[in-house]
């Protein structure tokens, strides 16, 4: 089969990365990006490309040989809502959404993978390049599996890939278990009675009674989980009914908490609904939680990720260590309850912003080795003539 020239497909892949960059759309919103996708996996050749699985998503399918085990690669597609401080000339055309966490580059590196693998072959099966939306708020995943993707586009196992800021260009991390945390968002009401601020005898107001709760969730890890287990309990918003010189009557908390265990999720709830009804009882006001689990935790498959190393040493310079397990949250954990899979970081430049940093760029210098990462792993797993 034809060989790509890698330097061309390079320079290829930066214009789509940019013109993706430049037109950020949010969760299922992504109907620029996703026809976007599905044009150029219809160029490639690949023998399917359906459209709109779980909302925006695009799901394309390549056969080669007769081999009957199907792999697939996920790359998500939405952007968020942040308003871009660039002044590249790519920057966002959407104002208030920007690709702070460069899933721009992600849809690129899949797109990439499968013009190369089209082009070139060396597998014998099937790839399912999977493009989904709306991952920042953990609903994509899920929107595409109750569209029926594991009946309508079948598949053994499954690999994905973050780019991670602070390490190198070209390295590549992962490991097996537990590799990214479980996100619950919490709500506490507390209710009290509202009054003027010259006279707090004569109210039962609800600040005093918020403050000393944030103060006291901080005691849930500290004191009330074990220290062998990794959790964080952060209070992200206090918003109460007062004003300058009006006591407030009603005072919410809102925050979210990240642990890598459900039993640990579990005990973190239950621990909170004592701190806070203990709480608003010694200061006379009533309170009412809400908890909600909004990722699993991501555990990555062991033998998988020993298959990700051997491919990625195939194709990449930096191979580092095991990576330490992270309390960000990503929904590709959804997949994982259907198939095994691994999920893997590459450097984005030691030089690199954070993730949703309103000047966060994904580093093109980085493209071609996502490409080379993905092509890598499925003719490893489906026992082409390059995989062996």
């Amino acid at each position: 089969m034809a060989e790509l020239d890698r330097d061309a497909l390079r320079q290829e892949m930066t214009g789509w990365r940019r013109d993706l960059h430049a037109h950020p759309e949010f969760g299922f919103q992504e109907k620029r990006t996703a026809a976007f996708v599905a044009a150029k996996l219809r160029e490639f050749g690949l023998d399917d490309v359906t459209e709109g699985v779980g909302g925006t998503g695009v799901v394309g399918t390549l056969k080669r040989g007769s081999g009957n085990r199907a792999i697939a690669l996920r790359a998500d597609m939405d952007a968020l809502r942040i308003t871009e401080q660039s002044t590249a000339a790519y920057r966002s055309q959407n104002p208030g959404f920007m690709h702070a966490c460069g899933h721009d580059g992600h849809t690129t590196m899949l797109l990439g993978a499968a013009k190369l693998l089209a082009t070139e072959g060396g597998f014998d099966g099937t790839v399912r390049f999977i493009f989904q939306p709306a991952e920042e708020w953990g609903k994509g995943a899920l929107a595409m599996l109750d569209d029926g993707l594991m009946q309508r586009f079948p598949f053994d196992e499954i690999f994905g890939l973050h780019n991670m800021p602070g390490l190198p260009i070209g390295h590549f991390e992962t490991c097996a278990g537990p590799i990214m945390s479980a996100e619950d968002n919490f709500e506490i009401m507390l209710k009290g009675i509202g009054g003027h601020a010259a006279r707090p005898h004569s109210s039962n107001e609800a600040l005093v009674a918020a403050c000393a709760l944030v103060t006291n969730l901080q005691t849930i890890v500290s004191r009330r989980l074990s220290p062998a287990d990794i959790s964080v309990v952060s209070v992200t918003e206090l918003i109460t009914d007062g004003t300058r010189n009006a006591l407030p009557g009603l005072a919410r908390i809102l925050g979210d908490a990240r642990s890598f265990r459900p039993e640990v999720s579990a005990e973190i709830e239950r621990q909170m609904r004592i701190i806070a009804e203990g709480t608003a009882a010694a200061y006379n006001v009533s309170a009412e939680v809400t908890y909600t689990r909004e990722f699993v935790p991501l555990q990555n498959d062991a033998e998988l990720v020993d298959e990700a190393f051997a491919a990625a040493k195939r194709v990449l310079a930096d191979v580092g260590v095991a990576a330490e397990p992270m309390t960000g949250s990503e929904d590709f954990a959804r997949f994982l309850d259907h198939v095994p899979g691994c999920f893997v970081f590459l450097g984005n430049g030691e030089a690199s912003v954070p993730l949703h940093n309103s000047s966060y760029d994904f580093n093109d210098d980085g493209l071609l080795h996502g490409t080379n990462f993905h092509a890598a792993i499925v003719r490893q797993r489906l026992g082409g003539e390059a995989g062996k």
